[in-house]
């Protein structure tokens, strides 16, 4: 009997063990998630203002519109609202779904997929990072001529997500 009662005492100890190290695991992969998802958040740049977004509105040369029903969009990665576009900046007065490592691309086409962007990535443009998922604005480099360009499309570089894009026209 006490025979027995070892090798039980003994198996519950190894499932304790087990039990602790799997709880342990999942906090760990539930935090890193939480983490990537929230770090961004915490960091982000505030975005322009209603005066800001008026002051920049007598610039606008080309417009476009992000929506959330795009193929590849998703309840993690969308943009909703109106893309301005100048020869100096790019600004956004909507939103995006916040997360890590944003690009700004000016595209050769409209695409709304990310395997469609990925066979055109090497003729994208890339702008500028995106700082802010609210109302932001990005300066363009002088060596770009965005009025080449049809589209834009917001891509997350570290995991290889589509976000958004829009087809951009004259005003």
């Amino acid at each position: 009997m006490t025979q027995l009662f070892t090798k039980a005492l003994a198996f519950a100890k190894a499932h304790i063990i087990l039990f602790g190290f799997a709880k342990f695991a999942a906090g760990l992969i539930i935090g890193f998630g939480l983490g990537v998802y929230f770090l961004p958040i915490l960091t982000a740049e505030k975005g322009l203002d209603d005066s800001q977004l008026a002051s920049l509105s007598t610039s606008i040369e080309r417009t476009g519109t992000f929506t959330r029903d795009l193929e590849d969009s998703d309840a993690f990665h969308w943009g909703e609202g109106v893309i301005n576009v100048s020869d100096s900046q790019i600004w956004l007065d909507g939103k995006i779904a916040p997360g890590p490592d944003y690009r700004l691309y000016l595209i050769p086409e409209f695409v709304e997929t990310e395997d469609d962007f990925i066979a055109i990535k090497d003729q994208a443009v890339e702008v500028a990072m995106i700082k802010a998922f609210e109302n932001f604005a990005v300066d363009v480099p002088s060596h770009i001529a965005v009025q080449d360009y049809p589209a834009l499309l917001i891509w997350c570089e570290a995991f290889g997500e589509f976000i958004t894009a829009a087809r951009l026209t004259a005003k």
